[in-house]
């Protein structure tokens, strides 16, 4: 299962990790961002997920995702055709909330934020109580 989540390499210099050999051939996502709040879904189709999923969780862009601050990564999955990562992205937008649910719980039980060590951050420091 660990396998599934590996990831994904990026073909951008800037969101590249050097980790993986770029493929000849192209690799599209479809992919399920959750609000901050949980309660929002946003479904979603790329051909660069690491990039996407930085740009979602930095606001790059207005919108619906941005509107309800859909920066969690639950799930996703890969094609190797354009056609039908399009279609998959159609079938879930359509699919009712509870459907989508049983989606990522099949491969993300604890709806972990699957990109949360995706990228270098800053060391959070923590914070002394200011009362003396």
């Amino acid at each position: 299962m660990r396998e599934a989540y590996r990831l994904p390499e990026s073909r951008d210099p800037v969101f590249s990790t050097g980790a993986f050999p770029v493929r000849d051939e192209y690799i599209y996502y479809v992919y399920i961002m959750q609000s901050v709040s949980r309660h929002t879904l946003y479904v979603g189709m790329t051909g660069n997920l690491r990039k996407r999923v930085w740009q979602h969780k930095n606001h790059v862009y207005e919108g619906f995702s941005d509107d309800y601050n859909c920066i969690r990564l639950v799930y996703w999955e890969s094609f190797d055709d354009v056609a039908n990562a399009i279609d998959r992205e159609k079938q879930l937008k359509h699919w009712r909330r509870e459907k989508k649910e049983w989606l990522i719980e099949r491969k993300n039980p604890r709806w972990r934020d699957l990109a949360a060590d995706w990228y270098e951050t800053e060391p959070r420091v923590k914070c002394s109580s200011l009362s003396s």
